[in-house]
Formats: C-alpha cells, sequence, structure tokens
C-alpha cells in the first residue's frame, strides 16, 4: 500500500501496467529449435509463445503487483521475484531495481518445483488410465467441454424457469457444432442434468482417461523420454520443458488417446485468456474444435483525455484459433490484440452465470441498477490499475444519485451486485449497500439471479461503465444507459459499445425523464 501511494502521488499509477503490457510483448527470445517435439507435441511450432503464455497466466498477476509496489515501497527497495532473466532485463528498462541474484535464486528454484510436479502429473495420468480400464472410452458420448466451469454456470430449473447460463445457451446457438449428444465440464460433485435431449455431466477434466495397458505404456515410455530431456535441458539453461512438463503431459495424453473419445468442441471463457492450454495444439490436429468465448464485454481500458492507452497486459499475447464475440466492437478489439487474420463470430450476448430463482414481487415500473462492488483498498491496491475508477467515491455516488432519480420519478429501484465477495467489499459500501435494504422503494436482488430476468422486468437499465448489463438490456430492447457521476470517463469512449455515458446527476435525471415521456 505504500508502494502504491508512491505511485500515486508520483503521477505514476499506469507504471506497473505498462510493465506488464511490455512483458506482454516482449519475445522471451526462445528459437523454434530449442524446442523438442518429443516435449511439445503439435505445439512445438509455437514454442516461444505457449511459454510466454504460461509465464503470463502463472508470473504476471497479482504476486507480480505486489512484488513490484513492494520494491516501491522504501527507498532503493529491490524486486525479489522469480523471473527469467529476459523479464528481469524489462523491468529494469522500466526503472525498477531488481536483485538478480536472489530472483535469479527463486527462478530456478521455481522451475525445479514444475519439473518434479510434471513427473508428478505423468504419474497421476498413468494411475488414472491404469484405474479406469480398457474400456473407459466405450462409456462417452459426441460431447462438447466447457473449461473452467463453476456450479453457477450449469443448468438449472426452478418453477418451469430455465437459467440464463452458457451450458444452456450453447444448446440454443445455431452455430454449435451439430451432433452434440452431451455436454461435459469440470464442475466436481455436480449431478447430471439434461437440458432437453441433451446430457450435461460432469466430467474429471478436459481430456479422457488413458484406456488399457497400451496406451498407458505408451504414456509411460513418453513420460521416461520428456523427464530426461526435461531435466538434462534444465541443466543446461534451458528451463522451458522443464516449465511445461506438466501442461506436456496432458499433450501427451490427448495424442494417445482415441481421437473419438476427444471432445468435437472444447470451449474456454475470457475469464483465463491469456494461456492457451499446450494440449489443445494436438486436440486440434486430431478434429476438436478449439473455441475461446467472451461471456463479457467489460474488457478495454478507459479512454483517457489524451487518447487511449496501451491495451491491458495479456490480451495481445492469445493466440485461439476461434474467438465469439457480442458485436463488432469487440471484433475490433480482438482484431486490434491479435490481427486482422482472426476468426471472429458475432453471436449476440452470451450467457454465463445464473440461478433460475424468480424475481421478488414487484408493484409498479422498475429501474434495474447494475454496479461494480469496489474492492478493501489492500485488495484493490494490489491489483495495480491504472487508473481510480473502480472505488468507493465513485460506486457510492453512483447509488446515491441512481436511487434518488427514481425516488423522483416515481421508481422501483431494482439493485443488483455483480458477485458476491463478502468481505472483500470496502466497508463504505457495504454500509450503503445495507442500508438501501431500508427504504421501500428498493429492492435488493440476489447477486445470483440471472441479470436477464432483472432486466426483463424492468423499464429502465442504468449501468455503471462498462458492465456488460447495458448491452443484454440493448438487445431487449429496454432503454439503457451507463452512468458516471464523477465525469471520470471520455463520452465518446469505444468501450460503451454505442450505449450512451451520461454525466452527472443532472444529465442522468433528464434522461430517464426522457425515457419515461416514451
Amino acid at each position: 500500500m505504500r508502494g502504491y501511494r508512491v505511485l500515486k502521488r508520483s503521477g505514476c499509477l499506469d507504471k506497473i501496467a505498462v510493465v506488464k503490457q511490455a512483458l506482454t510483448e516482449r519475445s522471451l527470445g526462445l528459437a523454434k529449435q530449442h524446442f523438442s517435439s518429443v516435449v511439445m507435441g503439435e505445439g512445438v511450432g509455437s514454442g516461444e509463445i505457449i511459454a510466454r503464455q504460461y509465464l503470463l497466466a502463472r508470473l504476471g498477476g497479482l504476486n507480480l503487483n505486489r512484488a513490484l509496489l513492494l520494491s516501491m515501497g522504501s527507498e532503493g527497495g529491490l524486486v525479489v521475484f522469480p523471473l527469467p532473466r529476459e523479464w528481469r532485463e524489462v523491468l529494469m528498462r522500466h526503472g525498477f531495481k531488481v536483485a538478480h541474484l536472489r530472483s535469479a535464486l527463486l527462478w530456478q528454484l521455481y522451475v525445479c518445483a514444475l519439473l518434479l510436479y510434471g513427473v508428478l502429473k505423468i504419474g497421476r495420468i498413468a494411475y488414472a488410465g491404469i484405474v479406469a480400464g480398457k474400456h473407459a472410452e466405450a462409456k462417452l458420448k459426441t460431447y462438447a467441454y466447457f473449461a473452467d466451469l463453476v456450479p453457477g454456470n450449469l443448468p438449472r430449473t426452478t418453477d418451469g424457469l430455465q437459467s440464463h447460463d452458457v451450458i444452456s445457451w450453447y444448446l440454443q446457438w445455431p452455430g454449435r457444432k451439430s451432433k452434440v449428444d452431451s455436454v461435459r465440464h469440470g464442475v466436481a460433485d455436480s449431478s447430471p442434468l439434461a437440458v432437453g435431449s441433451v446430457s450435461v455431466l460432469p466430467q474429471g477434466g478436459p481430456l479422457p482417461a488413458l484406456s488399457g495397458w497400451k496406451e498407458v505404456f505408451r504414456f509411460v515410455l513418453w513420460g521416461l523420454r520428456a523427464t530426461v530431456i526435461s531435466a538434462i535441458d534444465c541443466l543446461r539453461g534451458r528451463w522451458w520443458h522443464a516449465l511445461l512438463l506438466n501442461q506436456a503431459a496432458l499433450t501427451a495424453q490427448a495424442r494417445i488417446v482415441s481421437a473419438a473419445s476427444l471432445a468435437r468442441e472444447y470451449l474456454f471463457h475470457n475469464s483465463s485468456w491469456i494461456y492457451r492450454p499446450l494440449w489443445t495444439y494436438e486436440a486440434e490436429r486430431r478434429g476438436s474444435a478449439i473455441t475461446f468465448y467472451f461471456y463479457s464485454t467489460n474488457c478495454e481500458t478507459f479512454k483517457r483525455s489524451e487518447g487511449y492507452p496501451p491495451m491491458a497486459y495479456g490480451w495481445k499475447a492469445m493466440n485461439w484459433p476461434r474467438y465469439l464475440v457480442w458485436d463488432d466492437y469487440q471484433v475490433d478489439f480482438v482484431r486490434r490484440a491479435v490481427g486482422q487474420a482472426a476468426a471472429i463470430a458475432v453471436v449476440g450476448p452470451i450467457w454465463f452465470q445464473s440461478s433460475a430463482n424468480a424475481l421478488p414481487v414487484i408493484g409498479k415500473k422498475a429501474i434495474a441498477v447494475f454496479d461494480v462492488t469496489p474492492f478493501r483498498s489492500s485488495a484493490y491496491q494490489s491489483m495495480a490499475l491504472s487508473s481510480e475508477y473502480y472505488v468507493p467515491r465513485t460506486s457510492l455516488s453512483f447509488l446515491s444519485d441512481v436511487r434518488k432519480c427514481a425516488e423522483d420519478f416515481g421508481y422501483t429501484l431494482m439493485y443488483k451486485r455483480k458477485r458476491k465477495i463478502g468481505r472483500s467489499a470496502h466497508p463504505k459500501y457495504r454500509y450503503l449497500s445495507d442500508a438501501l435494504l431500508t427504504f421501500e422503494d428498493v429492492i435488493v436482488v440476489d447477486a445470483d439471479i440471472s441479470a436477464y430476468r432483472v432486466i426483463e422486468g424492468s423499464a429502465i437499465v442504468i449501468s455503471m461503465p462498462f458492465t456488460s448489463t447495458a448491452l443484454v438490456a440493448r438487445e431487449l430492447g429496454k432503454p439503457s444507459c451507463y452512468y458516471d457521476p464523477c465525469f471520470d470517463l471520455q463520452a465518446d469512449d469505444r468501450a460503451a459499445h454505442g450505449i450512451p455515458i451520461i454525466q452527472g446527476a443532472d444529465s442522468l435525471k433528464i434522461w430517464i425523464g426522457s425515457q419515461s415521456a416514451r
């Protein structure tokens, strides 16, 4: 927190964001011939970008932020963090002092730990194949697999109402893979479900278990070769095979199991946007479609008075084969990130997470309000964002102004939090949101209830910039705007996707009045 205050006083809040963007685009200098096809499989031709993505995902997040902030928090402070030499040089070029010896030692320990984890992963996959038996693949039907889901992403029905979850969206989407008999996911301890005639089932991982002793034997032989290569290369200073050995084990699994047992389509969402798993290159070669979909549109950095800042870290390192986006604004975002050759399909709003619970009873017309919960100062500052917007000052003004306008025009306020974060929310925000419960004209909607249901039951929708609910409202034909209470944003920001940005309480009152008069 001291480091954050130093950055803020110096007017350089974007310093860490700039560094991480440089790490995103800075090649690690690993030539194609330095990668082993035995270890990397079909991904051998993309070895450098795979290694960079993996490092960004594993080391480039909050822990790196904290290490950089710690170094800024004391005079002469040094960055101590496990980073390869190429990345330590980037930090030095951006004005950070690095403890090279300690950071290099931590880096070596980190690589060795991942080497051991890779060996353990090989053992686990082999053991799972032995336990599964030789007829494991006979149980599999033609299926699609959704990665990284949570229980709230699964279909559920209450009183005949179907939830707006991503699997239900996929099964009604005309562009999905045909002849899919089931959808599978990795949500542990979930029960089998059905959406129409399609079964929805949990699966231990994205790949089926090895089937029979022949496959297990081939995999173990590969594991011995890959481990030896990775260990020898590690001693030679070639750390990338040891780093990726656990991912390479999944790649070998995808190569050895029968092609018929793989999913027709693997789908990944934008919470894990940086790293495309190494095994997906092998699955794609064997006929599986690899699809990356956006369940949200709040991905861009805010425009400033001097223009648009660089894209947030990680986006420019993506290399997914296909992207599903909401609209042409998001097409432009993806092309700016990865180039004009990207394969992109515009599919409209993509449902993601919700319950099927019904809305509370509303006696009169309502304004649906969607904000962004501000985190506690310690958590927020560790994110090292380049600008301060999702902070109590903005959130409190947003809720207070909207509630007052709703009262003036005789609306009920339906207020839905973005998600439940409990004690991680800022205390000032928790106090105000609890106070809203005391007003008769305010209904606080459970965060798990579908935003679609809230919007369908409303007359007007007001969202904090730039949450995706504003676009959902437009899709459903509801008057929709973004409200910026403190005049912090640029009114022509492309991140708004064409939704009007209303600034200040007076303008908000005029806008609500104009919608009410229709």
